[in-house]
């Protein structure tokens, strides 16, 4: 396991030295071209919801809306052939070219031919195929796989293109600019084009009614792949059917927008083919193609594991996707490795995990699972609303299946990988039940701080755990939060009109217990009867592992914990936003609705309650204000926690801090990097500390340098003191009252 660990960060490091400049500049501008782009489309939420609806229908009715493409294609005079594999489709298409004689194939980007390895095949054939999309005809002449759904050279830059051009083509005079590149190519490929024998496309959308295609490109060259030479055979997987022609209409308002930062994209082409008007060259007025009533057109629709994964209760989401590429451009790992390291046999990027064990199997999806931290980032930025994060841990825990049993056992069967028992994870067993690990430290503490900080310590937990020894281990405090609350002298208000549990989190209740103080000074002041009740761990340290069985019986264990609390008119106050998360969202997966609705419906984030209380008139004279001596200062940097964000609730933090005379900068880089254990894995600390390093530039830029630093999850604060020489501490510490009593 150790030297598999080290393969893997080599090849990580290898990957960020040599094609990651290129992807974060290129997925960061797509990102951010997604945020200007959506927030100028009116009733953006509602177009999601509607495409979402689209594809739960069309997946739920697949069978009978793939007979109504067969039957609206064939009335046009085309043909559908259904292929059950990669294997099926590529005979289907090599025959074609056998029976026609063809020479030359011209090819539109399409990742469904990727997938299928069509171009070897048709090499087989003894075909010159042609790839006529810029960046697929980049990664043909360097020999590479794509690194991207959309821009599928992502990773290489203008320099480098231009030297493999002027090294594979030698033109007359060095291609330079990208002006000069794309002509080139534009050039060399329309001579493709003419002497073509058949064009090959994939399809964005197919629509059951009309037998629509539609292609959605940045380029014109799949235009011309359809309509010159006499035979178009289109490859597409199945759940690329949507029902009726009117449902294209929120897919074209929302897939540039999601992949590039389009409102809309350079070519939308919508054709029932065989294409029935010969298209003409404006530049001669001399058509391009031959007599219509001569073309052909085949549609390959594609299953190739899609028929399974949509029987498939867990896996099923996955072909709601649009390959928009959102998820990739929007996690912060992917913008500094592509889809290289972040990505399979053929899919990148966080949905890639889905596809991956959907089309290749298991094997293809476990080798980059774990590069999704479960952020959940992705999440909001999706158009069609994939659950991606709960994807990648299902598929995560069909790999760790089995390795789950038991709890610290591992501690006595001995560390030494030659112990370790068939299937079983070492590192994701330490790290899945932390919960365990966590009342030891405390119970042991300060000895357990001590000895795990010794050099033998950390060499033995890089070698056997893969802890990373440049990691600073968290220090367990020896009275938890839930025993300072429960020793502790001092009045409780009387007669309240608000009633809380704090919830003690396993970093609160064992190592943060600062923060926890600070929450109960902070409701206590403003007049809330608190209680810190002895309750479960929530389970995000087991499910962040794929240990979706652990999960569920912490699941149940808070909620059986909390239950007489909620009963009993209680608020649930998190201060951990990842478990507010799982209160609100996970547990909807892992509890029955009776048991999942109460939780999730009185669980607030902890500045969203205290903004609560303010709203309902409670005074916050009580509170620590910019103004109150000895004070942290009123210029503050803020860092909120992707689950905060995912749930929308970082206005909350700012606003009450506003209120309270703070002036609050806040960061704009999508993750801390850090991400929960992600960041204590040996193969991965490299990759985190270069995420977090866009955090750390922010921070330390000229105007804010100065500015306190406040971070609300636990992640983001171990990552910044980390990053920053001065250290960030949690936002409840600029408000939260000294003890009194």
């Amino acid at each position: 396991m150790a030297s598999e660990r080290s393969q893997k960060a080599d090849r990580i490091r290898h990957i960020m030295e040599t094609e990651g400049d290129s992807v974060e500049r290129n997925a960061r501008g797509f990102n951010d071209g997604r945020y200007e782009s959506v927030a100028r489309l009116d009733d953006y939420d509602a177009y999601k919801d509607r495409a979402r609806a689209i594809k739960e229908d069309a997946i739920e009715r697949l069978p009978e809306l793939i007979e109504q493409v067969r039957e609206a294609v064939e009335a046009n005079g085309g043909t559908v052939y259904v292929a059950d594999d990669a294997a099926d489709a590529n005979r289907y298409v090599r025959e074609l070219a056998r029976e026609r004689a063809a020479e030359t194939i011209v090819k539109s980007k399409s990742m469904t031919t990727e997938e299928i390895d069509l171009n070897e095949h048709l090499e087989a054939e003894g075909c010159d195929v042609w790839e006529t999309d810029l960046g697929e005809f980049v990664l043909q002449v360097a020999d590479e796989a794509p690194s991207h759904l959309v821009a599928p050279a992502i990773h290489q830059s203008r320099e480098e293109i231009a030297t493999l051009f002027n090294e594979q083509f030698d033109p007359e005079e060095d291609l330079e600019t990208a002006q000069e590149l794309t002509e080139f190519a534009r050039e060399y490929l329309g001579e493709r084009v003419e002497e073509a024998d058949i064009g090959v496309t994939g399809a964005n959308f197919v629509t059951a009614d009309t037998g629509t295609m539609a292609l959605v490109t940045s380029e014109g060259n799949a235009r011309k792949s359809i309509a010159v030479p006499d035979t178009h055979v289109a490859v597409a997987g199945v759940e690329k059917i949507v029902p009726t022609f009117e449902d294209l209409q929120p897919f074209v308002e929302l897939i540039a927008r999601s992949g590039t930062g389009q409102d809309i994209t350079s070519y939308v082409s919508l054709f029932s083919p065989p294409v029935s008007t010969p298209p003409v060259d404006f530049d001669d007025d001399e058509p391009i193609a031959d007599d219509p009533d001569d073309r052909e057109f085949h549609l390959v629709l594609l299953d190739n594991g899609r028929m399974d994964m949509r029987d498939d209760d867990q896996l099923r989401e996955t072909l709601y996707c649009i390959r928009c590429s959102a998820c990739a451009n929007s996690c912060a790992n992917f913008q500094s490795v592509g889809g290289h390291v972040f990505g399979g046999e053929t899919y990148s990027g966080g949905i890639a995990t889905g596809w991956e064990a959907g089309v290749h199997g298991q094997e293809s999806a476990d080798e980059f699972n774990d590069l999704c931290t479960g952020c959940s980032r992705c999440v909001n930025q999706c158009p069609v609303k994939i659950d991606i994060p709960w994807i990648n841990t299902v598929v995560r825990d069909r790999r760790n299946r089995g390795a789950e049993e038991g709890e610290l056992d591992f501690l006595v069967e001995g560390l030494t990988p030659d112990a370790e028992p068939a299937g079983l994870d070492l590192q994701k067993r330490f790290f899945g039940n932390f919960a365990m690990l966590a009342k030891l430290g405390s119970a042991t503490a300060p000895v357990s701080n001590w000895v795990a900080d010794t050099l033998p310590s950390r060499l033995l937990m890089e070698r056997v755990l893969g802890v990373d020894r440049r990691r600073e281990l968290p220090t367990f405090e020896r009275e938890t939060f839930v025993e300072w609350f429960r020793n502790r002298d001092v009045p409780r208000p009387v007669d309240a009109d608000y009633h809380a549990v704090v919830y003690p989190d396993l970093y609160t209740n064992h190592v943060r217990t600062d923060r926890g103080k600070a929450a109960v000074r902070t409701l206590e002041a403003l007049g809330v009867a608190v209680e810190v009740p002895d309750v479960a761990s929530s389970g995000r340290a087991p499910l962040s592992q794929g240990m979706i069985a652990t999960a569920e019986d912490h699941a149940q264990d808070v909620s059986a914990d909390l239950e007489s609390y909620l009963d009993a008119g209680y608020d649930i106050v998190v201060i951990e936003p990842s478990d507010l998360a799982m209160f609100r969202g996970e547990y909807e997966r892992l509890l029955d609705t009776d048991r999942y609705e109460p939780l999730a419906e009185r669980s607030y984030e902890v500045f969203e309650y205290v903004y609560g209380l303010l709203e309902n008139g409670v005074d916050p004279t009580p509170l620590r204000d910019a103004d109150s001596p000895g004070g942290a200062g009123s210029d503050i940097a803020y860092h909120s926690h992707c689950q905060q964000r995912t749930l929308e609730l970082e206005e909350y933090t700012m606003t009450v801090l506003d209120q309270l005379g703070y002036d609050v900068v806040t960061s704009d880089v999508e993750c801390c990097g850090m991400a929960g254990s992600f960041g204590y894995k040996s193969e991965y600390y490299e990759l985190s500390m270069d995420v977090g390093d866009r955090l750390r530039e922010q921070f330390e830029a000229p105007d804010v340098a100065d500015r306190t630093v406040v971070a609300s999850g636990t992640s983001c604060l171990e990552q910044l003191d980390g990053l920053l020489s001065r250290q960030p501490s949690h936002p409840l510490s600029l408000v939260a009252p000294d003890e009194t009593g």
